[in-house]
């Protein structure tokens, strides 16, 4: 019972089910935004009235989402004073400032140019309520660049200096801490992860459409640009995923050994990246794996002949410099996490691949159809970039254990010390409770907006100059 009720793990657990459930909202909200800004920069451009019928769709799914969003990511903050308190007195200093600019600066623009396009139809001139969306999609950028800021001190503490007086972290250069390395890597990937995830919600809606023989000329269109997007934001993610590797080779040897589960420093044909592997119930060997050599040397050190540090030697290296204490994370989590991530952004490539080559050009002109099961499959993977996206964060923060921050603190000296398990199982239950009826309202508008469609040409006539209503398909 005690194990139950402990503090540190049911607030690990509550925080981790607040963060993975409010990032269920985050990519889509950073990817849809950015998408219906080049959709109505489309229309703008060209006077065609399939890219606004495609705006006014997918801007009602980026809204919708938003709203969600927003309610959730309120929960996060308070979270720091109830159930980590001590993790807040610490780094307060250092933490609170790039939050405080996410805050003030990017939300607030976000905020507020995403009233002026809701509400500027029919106000604006269509140049300035374009302008709208693009700053309301570069503000969610923003955005998303100093929570990742604040994360990355946690990942690789810079910019601070601790207080001996009060044990605390001050800071000391605030662009350090925006100009972290681990920042810099993390935050292009992260974007283009989010526009992963939004380009195939576009593909899911259009492969429903098609299936239905409906608004046939604007969704395949809207099904080529959304599977083109995913395409190029996966090979972004992969580039800039690359990136973030050897940032977290440098930073934090021990989650890349975990991820690789590499008991043993290696070298060369040694360091090989391995696609399956079975360690000990204590994880501390490894007991068989299928491994490719030299892999794991070049995307650690991108040298074929680089070293890669290992478990049992990191942990020997952190007991030595921190004193004694089990300093490797859970190994299956993280090496398993990893995988899933890649494995499952992959596979959402792979049917944007096979949609754009089943309805290309050529074949629609021969009159060929499309499989029934290819629109099927279209819309039940249109969850693989989130999946990899959440498994990822996974893999990112587990990763990090048994630090909160890497090398600071621990994630067990940040619990407050006030808190009761009692009271942190308490709202774990509410929470739980209440975010599961918002995820089944947020499916449910989301998913009503997605089937109902475009407007009908009719719907939108007002909002369109004469010239280009001319202009049809």
């Amino acid at each position: 019972m005690n194990d139950i009720l402990d503090p540190l793990l049911l607030s690990r657990w509550q925080f981790g089910l607040t963060t993975l459930y409010h990032f269920l909202f985050v990519p889509l909200t950073i990817g849809m935004a950015l998408l219906v800004a080049l959709l109505q920069t489309f229309w703008v451009a060209t006077g065609r009235l399939h890219w606004l019928h495609l705006t006014r769709l997918f801007g009602s799914i980026f809204l919708i989402n938003f709203a969600m969003g927003v309610v959730t990511g309120i929960v996060q903050e308070f979270q720091f004073g109830m159930n980590w308190s001590n993790y807040s007195r610490f780094v307060g200093d250092v933490f609170g400032a790039p939050l405080a600019m996410e805050g003030l600066l990017a939300f607030f623009l976000e905020a507020t140019f995403i009233g002026l396009w809701i509400f500027g139809w029919d106000r604006l001139p269509k140049g300035v309520h374009l302008a709208t969306i693009w700053l309301t999609s570069i503000a969610t950028i923003l955005s998303a660049y100093f929570i990742l800021c604040a994360n990355a001190f946690m990942q690789n503490p810079v910019g601070y200096r601790l207080d001996a007086a009060t044990g605390r972290a001050q800071l000391t250069d605030i662009g350090a801490v925006l100009t972290n390395q681990v920042a810099l890597a993390a935050f292009p990937h992260t974007l283009f992860a989010s526009i992963m995830f939004a380009a195939v919600v576009i593909v899911a809606t259009a492969a429903w459409h098609l299936r239905k023989g409906q608004h046939v000329e604007t969704m395949r269109r809207a099904l080529t640009f959304g599977a083109i997007t995913n395409i190029v934001a996966f090979i972004g993610t992969v580039l800039e995923g690359d990136q973030l590797g050897l940032a977290m080779v440098r930073t934090q040897p021990m989650k890349m050994a975990a991820a690789e589960a590499l008991y043993n420093t290696a070298t060369g044909a040694d360091a090989s990246f391995s696609l399956f592997s079975i360690g000990t119930p204590d994880g501390s060997s490894e007991i068989f794996s299928l491994r490719i050599p030299y892999l794991l040397s070049f995307l650690s050190t991108h040298t074929f002949t680089g070293t890669v540090e290992g478990i049992n030697d990191l942990q020997a290296q952190y007991t030595q410099q921190f004193g004694p204490g089990d300093y490797t994370p859970i190994i299956w989590v993280t090496y398993w996490a990893f995988r899933w991530m890649i494995a499952l952004g992959v596979l959402s490539m792979l049917v944007s691949v096979a949609g754009l080559w089943l309805t290309r050009p050529g074949r629609i002109r021969a009159g060929r159809t499309v499989p029934r099961w290819a629109w099927t499959v279209a819309i039940w993977t249109a969850p693989l970039p989130l999946l990899a996206s959440l498994v990822g964060w996974v893999f990112t923060e587990m990763g990090r254990q048994p630090w909160i921050v890497f090398s600071l603190m621990k994630t067990a000296d940040a619990v407050s010390p006030s808190t009761t398990g009692l009271m942190v199982l308490a709202s774990l239950i509410a929470f739980t409770v209440v975010y599961g009826a918002l995820a089944v309202v947020e499916f449910r508008l989301l998913r009503k907006a997605a089937l109902t469609g475009p407007d009908d040409w009719e719907a939108v006539h007002h909002e369109t100059a004469p010239a280009q209503l001319a202009t049809v398909y």
